[in-house]
């Protein structure tokens, strides 16, 4: 089974986390399912320092790798991929983003996660959220 590394961003604002909705895939099972955002790790690559390219790639955004704080590593099987993702979270001063890559966005507060439909890998994450900073 094919594996893939990936670094994905827990960005927040004003107490409210950004969601991303991917567009159609090669995969049906993650087809317009919202995750969060960030990509594949490149060869000798850190989860930081990916992060900030996929950002950058996806978002027109630049972070400060000295803002991200590692949240939580998750595994999960696809039916045709294996997936590991290392989360970070990185407290944005701002809203400006721009999409290149995904097809809409929302700022939420993590009680309100639950409400998107998420891709698998990503579920974790939100439950870990929900958990933490919803109470």
């Amino acid at each position: 089974m094919k594996q893939i590394e990936v670094a994905a961003g827990i960005l927040m604002n004003d107490g409210q986390i950004l969601c991303v909705q991917r567009p159609l895939a090669k995969y049906d099972y993650i087809s317009f399912k919202y995750e969060f955002p960030g990509g594949k790790l490149e060869e000798g690559e850190d989860p930081a320092a990916a992060l900030k390219r996929e950002l950058q790639e996806e978002m027109n955004l630049d972070v400060d790798l000295s803002d991200l704080d590692y949240f939580m590593t998750v595994s999960h099987d696809y039916p045709d991929f294996r997936i590991t993702m290392h989360c970070l979270v990185c407290k944005l001063p701002h809203r400006s983003i721009e999409l290149v890559e995904h097809i809409a966005f929302q700022w939420l507060k993590p009680n309100q996660l639950e409400t998107l439909d998420w891709a698998a890998a990503d579920q974790p994450i939100v439950n870990r959220l929900v958990e933490e900073y919803a109470k």
